[in-house]
């Protein structure tokens, strides 16, 4: 093997390396990652020019059981209403304040759900379909769905969604769909959509989905079918009726759905969580026009999710949602007896992680994201702390040789943040694709203690890390010592901190290269 030649001259330099604001990359190998990408990337959100560290979240409600469903409610009249199903029970969350149980008696609490026609219908597999509406006398009403069909049994109805101004349901265990028989019908008769011979691989139906090429409601909208064995069943036209008006475009082949909330409609396209990552239709499906998607969604995180899916893809807790309110999308992912979330920037593309966050399901409620736990409902992206715990950031951005091949020493570092509080930060370089630990600290935020006083500065009885002053609002630049050799170097950040935003910029790498650093 060739010897690598090495320049050994004096030379020292500096280089600006930007925060990792390409995001978490699971897919290329680490010699081949792009300087602005990241390895790790858990509870800091990439933007255009900066990383930000999460928000927090606080408790809401307190049901006392396990909140798996989360459902708004969205009146005409402005005056809308938030729902959790808990255990058996159903809740009436609209106010944190004074939260109403409606003393159900439920079988199971994991509905699906949909809002057609100002009416809520939900649906479990389990229980009769439920659909609540305001009643002309302006009285909320939950009440069983007043549906029936020729072998009907209406508690296994599992799924439920709208396409083409139909009510379209999904039969647990079949690749039966049942539709409304009428055009905007909110009761009555229901017809059977048996799609056993158009499927190739058996299985059973997951989900219906509206498929929306052309960005808004017209012509070009189509009805998708997703099966449990990977297969996507396209049919154009409004009236399953009429063989003039109901075509099948064809049968599709894509990776494996997980689970009955598999699905998410965005900008006209729809969104499915399989096996194999985050898929929109249109570019999974070679369909004319199906490759002109808007949304960044991509490979990139596949790697994390592969290992996700292999031991969890059957667990219930995967969802995604649209968080517009913070620019991105959520998706929930079970695993083990935790919980995560991969996270995309809508504007960007750009992936990361959230942990400690221990979510059943997610729900949107006037544009703020909620969350099911274990004994109520959580308020997230609300205040600095996770329910007056620590968040704990790190990032391990992807390896860069600082524009030199020879061997260098980087002596110093200068992460560039702003923050509003002093915090606890652990900084410092891996090499050469190596990886070492260095625990978290911390936050500090007491006055009078310097690393200086008799009293530690830290809690800890052998803290590490730098006690990092701010000033409100602006930048804080400082060098701090680092000391690794080598040819090229991963900048680690890690904080945590409770009570804080940091917003992490840059971080300037002093260095030497050449005789007399090893």
């Amino acid at each position: 093997m060739q010897q690598r030649r090495v320049n050994r001259g004096n030379k020292s330099g500096n280089y600006n390396l930007p925060s990792p604001i390409g995001g978490l990359n699971a897919r290329d190998s680490l010699d081949l990652m792009d300087e602005t990408d990241a390895i790790v990337m858990d509870n800091y959100i990439p933007s255009e020019t900066k990383v930000t560290l999460r928000k927090g979240y606080t408790r809401y409600v307190t049901t006392g059981k396990p909140v798996k469903t989360l459902v708004e409610f969205k009146s005409e009249s402005g005056r809308n209403r938030f729902f959790a199903f808990s255990d058996t029970s159903l809740w009436d969350i609209t106010s944190a304040s004074a939260p109403v149980d409606l003393e159900k008696n439920y079988t199971n609490d994991e509905w699906q759900t949909v809002q057609f026609k100002n009416r809520l219908f939900a649906v479990n597999g389990y229980d009769k379909p439920q659909t609540f509406y305001i009643d002309d006398s302006d009285e909320a009403v939950w009440e069983d769905a007043e549906f029936s069909g020729t072998n009907l049994v209406p508690e296994l109805l599992v799924n439920v969604a709208s396409s083409k101004q139909r009510l379209w349901f999904v039969e647990k265990g079949s690749m039966k769909a049942w539709y409304s028989e009428g055009v905007s019908e909110i009761k009555g008769n229901l017809l059977s959509f048996d799609m056993t011979t158009v499927a190739r691989d058996g299985g059973y139906l997951v989900a219906v989905a509206s498929w929306t090429q052309d960005g808004g409601q017209g012509m070009d909208d189509l009805t998708v079918f997703l099966t449990s064995e990977g297969e996507a069943l396209v049919y154009a036209g409004s009236n399953p009726n009429s063989a003039d008006d109901w075509v099948l475009k064809g049968v599709y082949r894509i990776s494996r759905p997980i689970g009955y909330r598999c699905t998410l409609q965005y900008q006209g396209d729809v969104i499915v969580i399989t096996e194999d990552g985050y898929l929109p239709l249109s570019k999974a499906l070679p369909i004319e026009r199906a490759n002109n998607s808007q949304i960044a969604f991509s490979d990139k995180i596949r790697g994390l999710v592969l290992e996700r899916t292999a031991t969890g893809r059957n667990k219930f807790g995967w969802q995604p949602i649209i968080y517009s309110r913070g620019g991105y999308a959520i998706f929930n992912v079970p695993y083990n007896q935790a919980y995560e979330q991969h996270v995309i920037n809508l504007s960007t593309g750009a992936w990361c992680r959230f942990t400690n966050i221990r979510a059943f399901c997610w729900g949107i409620y006037q544009t703020r994201a909620y969350f099911g736990t274990i004994d109520g409902v959580m308020l997230f992206d609300e205040g600095h702390a996770d329910d007056r715990n620590y968040i704990e950031g790190h990032v391990e951005q992807a390896f860069t040789r600082l524009g030199s091949f020879n061997l260098k020493k980087v002596q110093l570092l200068n992460p560039r943040t702003i923050a509003f509080n002093q915090f606890a930060l652990v900084i410092y370089t891996n090499t050469d694709f190596g990886t070492s630990k260095t625990d978290y600290v911390e936050n500090i935020g007491k006055a009078g203690l310097t690393k200086w006083d008799q009293v530690k500065w830290s809690s800890f009885e052998h803290p590490s890390g730098t006690r990092w002053a701010v000033l409100q609002g602006t930048i804080r630049s400082q060098w701090i010592g680092n000391s690794a050799t080598g040819f090229k170097f991963s900048v680690v950040f890690k904080t945590k901190t409770r009570g804080n935003l940091i917003e992490w910029y840059d971080t300037g790498l002093r260095y030497q290269e050449g005789v007399g650093i090893i």
